[in-house]
């Protein structure tokens, strides 16, 4: 695979995704995107790696969402990128854990890409916001739409109408990240919940995944009556007998993918 702005590697079920442009605090532009959908097909379809971790180059930013500059000196008419913006806020059918390491800036769409995420992890000196009102845009990656599901609707009100940035530390406190570090500790953290969500099975992580989020649009009754397809899934698979017999058998449970 042929990257130019993204760096893609993958080790211990790992799929590391770097965002690398760091000249322009690794902002996104169609041709990082469609980068990120090639780099995200790889990751969906390859069975030997369980999580993907998502960051920027750099210590400065994780990404500081469109490049505007880019933006301004190119016609985007007719400009649609599979997946949505960065390839990545829109990729609902990626039901393997994402991962989050956010090592600097977080804004705009670079935010969106974090909240797009199953699990956040920050550096302390991390920012985050949506400041698309002070440039006359709004955050269409989704932004307007998976913070007031994410957080309190007075807080995301308050962050969306202002474009107001937050630190790691109030992005803590409210809910939208999961663990806040010192920059030289992020990528432990990261591998730290990694080999946590590693220890289950990756069919009932999946099948989790996919019946938490798709089941958030439904009403209740009908979300638990759902019998969603990682579920069917993993109830015929090797793992939903495996588990119980390797915990009868007081072992370490070896898991597959199917």
């Amino acid at each position: 695979m042929d990257l130019k702005f993204l760096k893609y590697e993958k080790r211990d079920r790992l799929a590391y995704i770097t965002i690398n442009r760091p000249e322009v605090m690794n902002s996104i532009h169609p041709p990082t995107a469609e980068e990120m959908g090639q780099v995200l097909d790889d990751f969906a379809a390859d069975n030997n790696v369980w999580i993907a971790v998502v960051t920027g180059a750099g210590e400065k930013a994780f990404s500081a969402g469109n490049d505007l500059k880019y933006t301004a000196t190119h016609s985007m008419k007719g400009t649609k990128t599979r997946g949505g913006f960065g390839g990545f806020v829109a990729r609902f059918d990626i039901n393997k854990p994402l991962i989050a390491a956010v090592n600097g800036f977080a804004l705009g769409g670079g935010f969106e890409i974090a909240m797009a995420c199953d699990i956040v992890v920050a550096a302390d000196h991390a920012r985050f916001g949506l400041p698309e009102p002070r440039v006359g845009l709004i955050a269409m990656g989704g932004g307007v739409h998976r913070l007031p599901r994410q957080i309190p609707l007075k807080l995301a009100m308050g962050m969306m109408l202002t474009g107001r940035h937050i630190t790691a530390q109030q992005a803590h406190a409210y809910g939208i990240v999961n663990e806040v570090v010192p920059l030289k500790d992020l990528f432990p953290a990261v591998e730290r919940w990694a080999a946590e969500i590693m220890e289950c099975s990756p069919l009932a992580v999946q099948a989790t995944k996919e019946a938490a989020l798709k089941g958030l649009d439904m009403p209740l009754e009908r979300a638990v009556d759902e019998k969603f397809p990682g579920l069917h899934k993993l109830l015929h698979s090797h793992d939903v007998v495996e588990g119980p017999r390797a915990f009868a058998q007081k072992r370490k449970p070896q898991w597959k993918i199917e």
